[in-house]
């Protein structure tokens, strides 16, 4: 999806990026809240980008509709997790133009990405839904950028200003006290993948896991292993902050759920998932599931069917198994 309208800015700069996000908002099938993200990176004579509104992944909209929840969640992308999601480039470093004020969920897959800088479109702080939703993106999602080492920025295109909301060195690291796990495989065969499995259940015993297979640009294969946890910046080491990293506020966590986690690191890489090698220890969480969806996945091996964070995970998994659009091993 590309912007049909030129801007009058630099094509480098934020406010360009902006305008394309901008430009597409009203294209959203949503009925009610149309947002719209333009992500974009690379070097000056070489950038790239791509922009999504939020919407209804082409399967969920033709066999199940806009009307019904996969689990508890709404069967829509946000656009943000939609550019992650689809853009064919690595997101590590990047930066991304919304025209709304981003929730925690696309918080904590925009930090998980690697994606550095957000600008966000200075209109959106005055609609309905950000005064109704503004509590979350206060106390959460800019907590979780803060902690992950993302800058935030309020855009505003007619006057030309970008004013600092969160301001971060690119120097800072934040910690990860659960590192991704990587290693180097000769070949994606079952086997593999299956020894990978019995080793990690060994390692992560009684915590939520996903592994798969995925290739680099230049073909090179790894296994990958991911395990839930809080979301990167944030550590559990400490026992009092743990527990309230833990607990949800209403629908949202600091928690990154396992599979999730997993796509967002291969779009920080701009690593291809390899067909048929994804594997989870228990059944994603709806989310998670709609996530799969959206980024074309259509296979899942799932390790242990009678476990899932919360009943929604079944009942996604029969909705989407029902329609044809996700098979699981």
């Amino acid at each position: 999806m590309t912007s049909a309208k030129a801007s009058t800015a630099p094509v480098d700069s934020p406010y360009y990026f902006m305008q394309k996000a901008v430009d597409l908002v009203g294209t959203s099938p949503h009925p009610q809240n149309k947002i719209a993200a333009t992500l974009f990176g690379g070097k000056p004579n070489d950038l790239w980008s791509v922009t999504r509104t939020n919407h209804w992944p082409a399967m969920i909209d033709v066999k199940i509709g806009r009307t019904q929840d996969i689990g508890n969640s709404s069967g829509t992308l946000h656009a943000e997790t939609a550019c992650i999601l689809t853009v064919p480039e690595a997101t590590e470093g990047a930066s991304l133009c919304i025209t709304d004020p981003c929730c925690p969920n696309c918080a904590k897959n925009i930090a998980e990405a690697g994606i550095k800088k957000i600008y966000i479109d200075h209109k959106g702080f005055k609609k309905d839904f950000f005064k109704r939703r503004g509590d979350h993106f206060d106390s959460m999602s800019m907590q979780i950028c803060a902690k992950a080492g993302v800058s935030v920025y309020e855009l505003n295109r007619k006057e030309q200003t970008i004013t600092p909301i969160i301001e971060v060195p690119l120097s800072f690291t934040p910690p990860d006290d659960s590192p991704i796990v990587i290693e180097p495989i000769e070949s994606a065969a079952e086997a593999v993948l299956r020894i990978g499995v019995q080793k990690s259940s060994q390692i992560h015993h009684r915590r939520k896991f996903a592994m798969a297979f995925a290739q680099d640009s230049q073909g090179q294969k790894f296994m990958i292993t991911v395990r839930a946890h809080a979301v990167i910046g944030f550590t559990m080491n400490n026992l009092n902050e743990a527990l309230e990293i833990m607990t949800p506020q209403d629908k949202y966590s600091f928690i990154q759920e396992p599979v999730n986690r997993l796509l967002m690191f291969l779009a920080r890489k701009g690593w291809r998932l390899m067909d048929g090698y994804l594997y989870a220890s228990q059944i994603p969480t709806a989310r998670e599931q709609v996530n799969l969806v959206g980024a074309g996945i259509k296979r899942i091996t799932v390790g242990d069917f009678q476990k899932s964070r919360d009943p929604y995970g079944f009942q996604a998994m029969e909705t989407l198994k029902r329609a044809g659009i996700l098979i699981y091993d």
